[in-house]
């Protein structure tokens, strides 16, 4: 009998096994290894293959991560549900806030803008969509790191402008703020947006100079921050359950 769980393609099977293991974030080649249960030859064959196919990328400290052609595909077929909604909530939340509103998810030790919504006049802090980003600072790098796992969230910690108290406290209120944390004289706030699992997919974020948003810019934001995300999940909820 065969098992239900093999599609009967073994390199297939195998190469889902590598990108499996790669969803929950960087792995080096003995972490693939003990993850897959491959063979420490056929681990390495599949990810480099998969790399050659842009499935599969390195960070900088080598290790291999999904790749930047899986969300091509995402995107193109139209299965991108979170950036499809994305729109309508960037613009309600930069018109309530008055300041540029923003999408980021984790890839690597990076997070990259995904999506956003700038502002229209005066001074705004421009990320243009696609903008790459460290993870060891900003409000956003916080909040895709607060609901890591322990021990993931302990390794970002390293050569982090934040500490593991900090992001305490982010889980605690729901929203991270940043005030010059990732750039001089920029301010911003940011929440998570989680898919039907209730998993972190990215971190919705508002952003902007220091002298209009304030020293402690959660106080005043931090609440539409966190109901716009809030709306972005919701959506997401009911996709998958079928309501829309």
């Amino acid at each position: 009998m065969e098992d239900s769980t093999t599609s009967g393609v073994g390199v297939l099977d195998k190469a889902a096994l590598v990108l499996g293991a790669l969803e929950a974030g960087p792995a080096t080649l003995a972490q693939l290894v003990s993850a897959t249960g491959l063979a420490r030859p056929t681990a390495h064959r599949l990810a480099v293959a998969l790399e050659y196919h842009r499935m599969v990328a390195r960070d900088m400290q080598g290790r291999f991560v999904l790749g930047p052609r899986l969300q091509e595909l995402a995107s193109s077929a139209g299965e991108d549900r979170l950036l499809a909604a994305s729109m309508p909530v960037l613009k309600a939340l930069r018109d309530h806030t008055k300041e540029s509103s923003q999408i980021f998810r984790r890839q690597g030790d990076y997070r990259v803008c995904v999506a956003a919504s700038e502002r229209e006049m005066g001074l705004r802090d421009s990320i243009p969509v696609g903008a790459t980003l460290s993870m060891s600072a900003g409000s956003a790098a916080q909040v895709l790191l607060a609901w890591e796992e322990p021990d993931r969230l302990h390794r970002g910690l390293y050569g982090a402008s934040f500490n593991a108290t900090t992001l305490s406290q982010v889980r605690r209120r729901g929203w991270a703020q940043s005030v010059g944390e990732r750039e001089p004289g920029v301010a911003s706030v940011s929440a998570p947006v989680r898919g039907p699992s209730g998993r972190v997919l990215a971190a919705l974020s508002i952003s902007g100079p220091i002298e209009r948003m304030g020293r402690q810019p959660g106080r005043q934001h931090g609440p539409s921050v966190v109901a716009a995300a809030n709306r972005l999940s919701d959506f997401l909820r009911s996709v998958e359950d079928g309501e829309l």
